[in-house]
């Protein structure tokens, strides 16, 4: 059982891996939570009153057990945010994640200030805004998060990410750190 769960993890994470390449991370995954199990039985006291001077903190733990999260019906969705630097391959991601499951996931429509194409549409690609509506609604707070680029200004609104929830669909996003 627990290697079924470890490779659902891998897998739904992950997604492409072949299945040997799941079982070796699983392998490696088993093995370090047995190890985590058997020093945590053979030593009840915390790693802080065995460490008085702070080496561990809970900020950096060397493990954090983790277990698969399993919605209630009656809990909403979560936001799905991923985050990674240009280039990692965040996007592509995400739009496998969408395309996988349409059903299930969809990507928030983010607001920007710059001019709508010719083949775009207002509220399919973005919600197309001036700069004065969208930095007010950055001061008020109502934008999840935003950015420049290349003068023009792009960010997802909270209502945005909101009415994905209110779809019953698990919203996904992708950041770049800056």
């Amino acid at each position: 059982e627990e290697t079924l769960q470890a490779t659902e993890l891998v897998v739904c994470i992950w997604g492409v891996f072949s299945r040997a390449d799941v079982f070796a991370l699983t392998a490696g995954f088993r093995r370090s939570m047995r190890l985590c199990r058997r020093k945590a039985r053979i030593n009840q006291q915390s790693c802080y009153t065995r460490c008085p001077s702070s080496c561990y903190s809970s900020l950096a733990a060397p493990y954090e057990e983790v277990v698969r999260y399993q919605r209630h019906p009656t809990d909403r969705h979560r936001l799905i945010i991923l985050v990674g630097p240009a280039g990692v391959g965040v996007n592509e991601l995400r739009r496998r994640l969408i395309t996988s499951n349409p059903r299930e996931f969809q990507s928030a429509i983010p607001h920007t200030t710059r001019v709508q194409k010719s083949y775009e549409m207002n509220g399919r690609e973005y919600h197309y805004v001036s700069k004065e509506t969208f930095e007010n609604m950055v001061y008020s707070h109502r934008m999840l998060e935003y950015g420049e680029y290349k003068g023009y200004l792009y960010g997802t609104s909270i209502d945005a990410v909101r009415t994905v929830l209110d779809e019953g669909k698990i919203c996904v996003i992708d950041l770049e750190p800056q």
